[in-house]
């Protein structure tokens, strides 16, 4: 009998763990400042951001996507397959009607300025205004005052927690919390790993970078990353000082300022996007080596120079592979 009780009690804990893992609708949830609300998991859903995109491929939802856009480079190779069979309605801005026209049951935004108050896709309201909700990643408005137009600036320093918390939310939107609480899971020991090399590590005290991402011409001043995005937060876990001081998420720095400052490590960005001539990072590898003042820079000279996917250096998932990088790139590099 006790037995038989014991065993109806499991059952009823794995009946109650079961049942917390599935979603309550209606469901309503505060995103980036607006109340979305769902009666029942989206049918389908159009994404505007290669982040927005890789989350719900690794949720297992590839099969509710019906449009992608806005890459920056390759999809991960585990969703190359996957990703042949979804249309891609354009590689960087898709227009307001392309959206629109696959009838999608929700547009899931990697970037406020494409879809916010003076989005260049459309703002919420007008696609709100037609039944189609929005939800952007909480990674670009947490910690973030979007307001100043461009990449906006950081209010506060950008955390793995947002990009969690983004995860989790589209999990429950579309009813498949456990896959969204497993993925977080795997991507928390990643970071932990990450750590925990770097910490292993006899690194030299103040050991400072910078993180170039791209230049609106190979001879302008480069757009470095500030201190509270992405890239700030690899350098902060990682114990290395970032020679920018700016709260901007992409300031343009001379390079006569950053040369002064003399980083022990160049991070550089790849990306098969060319909007601008210093997107092929061949272009910004001969720059470092042949422009008279970036190529003084000890970092140049003593060859630590780490290439980085540019997705990684925005507030996505990938940032958290891009701080995995970092970690083995310094467990590589001999700073005597």
């Amino acid at each position: 009998m006790r037995q038989t009780l014991m065993t109806a009690a499991l059952l009823a804990s794995a009946a109650t763990a079961l049942n917390a893992q599935q979603t309550d609708y209606p469901l309503t949830l505060t995103n980036c400042g607006l109340d979305v609300s769902f009666d029942a998991a989206p049918d389908t859903v159009v994404t505007i951001g290669q982040s927005a995109t890789e989350i719900l491929y690794s949720l297992g939802l590839a099969p509710k996507v019906s449009g992608t856009s806005v890459w920056f480079n390759p999809v991960l190779p585990e969703f190359a397959e996957v990703n042949e069979a979804i249309e891609r309605l354009a590689d960087n801005d898709p227009s307001f009607e392309s959206v629109v026209a696959k009838k999608p049951g929700l547009v899931a935004v990697q970037y406020e300025w494409h879809v916010g108050e003076s989005g260049n896709v459309g703002t919420r309201e007008m696609f709100h205004d037609i039944g189609i909700p929005t939800y952007i990643l909480p990674a670009d408005c947490d910690t973030k005052d979007n307001s100043t137009g461009g990449d906006g600036t950081r209010v506060g320093a950008f955390e793995t927690a947002s990009i969690y918390k983004g995860i989790r939310e589209l999990a429950e939107i579309f009813d498949v919390r456990s896959a969204g609480a497993t993925l977080v899971s795997d991507l928390q020991a990643t970071e932990e790993r990450a750590i925990a090399r770097a910490e292993g590590l006899d690194l030299p005290e103040n050991l400072s970078a910078v993180f170039w991402f791209s230049s609106a011409d190979i001879e302008m001043d480069p757009y470095v990353a500030g201190r509270l995005g992405a890239p700030g937060y690899m350098m902060s876990k990682l114990g290395i000082e970032n020679v920018i001081e700016s709260d901007e998420e992409w300031p343009t720095v001379g390079w006569e300022s950053i040369a002064r400052a003399d980083p022990d490590v160049i991070v550089i960005a790849y990306m098969d996007r060319r909007r601008f001539p210093a997107d092929d990072i061949e272009k910004k590898l001969e720059f470092l080596r042949t422009d008279p003042v970036a190529s003084q820079m000890t970092a140049v000279r003593e060859d630590r120079i780490v290439q980085m996917d540019a997705h990684a250096m925005s507030a996505t998932m990938r940032s958290i592979y891009g701080l995995e990088t970092l970690s083995e790139a310094l467990s590589k590099m001999s700073f005597e």
